[in-house]
């Protein structure tokens, strides 16, 4: 269930859930359509703006516009990368795993698309791709079912197809549940129709910051954690 967390200026910051899509073809299931048939009031004009996405097994706090002034603003921030967002993942790690433990460190790749594929690869500064610069900590270790884990803070400073979770893997720290990308499987991440791109990974957009479209004051909103994933201290 979608939740709005805020509403300010034209601005909807929204918590999405694991599972559904931001945006989709037209008779599949997304926060657009979502917004598009709850958010009425006040926000009259019927327009809708999505300025940035998350992957459909991604949770976490998405902005909307409901204007087309804050629509401008929010994609100028996004664009000039002003807009600071947080994420905590859940990975996979053996215990003798030293990255992001001096952290914060910088995880920077030349990322492509593979054609006519729902996924991306690392590749070499000339192959065609384009940079992905993460800034990555560890928060904490955690004890997984199948061994050792690592819980992640990760900032994005570029919005590349599948960035976080292409660039854990690639270091040996691959997401929980993230099968795609060779994660382990996750109990929490069983969906009854067995449809891989339906079941939640843990990867969490945990917190957005960027400045009010109309007065330009810092605001930053929080998502919480959801049910599924393991405790954290």
């Amino acid at each position: 269930m979608v939740k709005i967390l805020a509403a300010a200026n034209g601005v909807v910051a929204v918590a999405k859930p694991a599972g559904l899509a931001t945006q989709a073809a037209p008779g599949v299931p997304s926060v657009e359509v979502w917004a598009r048939r709850e958010i009425t009031h006040p926000f009259e004009s019927g327009y809708l703006g999505v300025p940035h996405r998350l992957d459909r097994a991604v949770s976490g706090v998405l902005l909307l516009a409901v204007t087309p002034r804050a629509a401008r603003k929010l994609s100028r921030q996004f664009e000039r990368r002003e807009v600071k967002k947080t994420y905590l993942a859940v990975v996979a790690a053996a215990p003798t795993t030293e990255s992001g433990q001096q952290g914060p460190i910088e995880w920077r790749d030349t990322i492509a698309k593979v054609p006519d594929e729902p996924r991306a690869v690392i590749v070499a500064e000339a192959g065609g791709g384009r940079e992905a610069v993460t800034i990555a900590q560890v928060r904490e270790r955690i004890d997984l079912a199948g061994g050792p884990g690592l819980v992640l803070e990760l900032q994005p400073l570029t919005g590349r197809m599948h960035q976080l979770r292409l660039q854990a893997a690639a270091r040996g720290m691959p997401v929980v549940g993230d099968l795609l990308y060779g994660g382990p499987s996750w109990p929490g991440g069983t969906v009854a129709n067995a449809d891989p791109r339906l079941a939640p990974i843990l990867l969490h957009a945990w917190k957005i910051a960027y400045s009010d479209p109309d007065s330009g004051d810092p605001v930053e909103i929080t998502a919480d954690l959801p049910l599924h994933w393991p405790p954290l201290t």
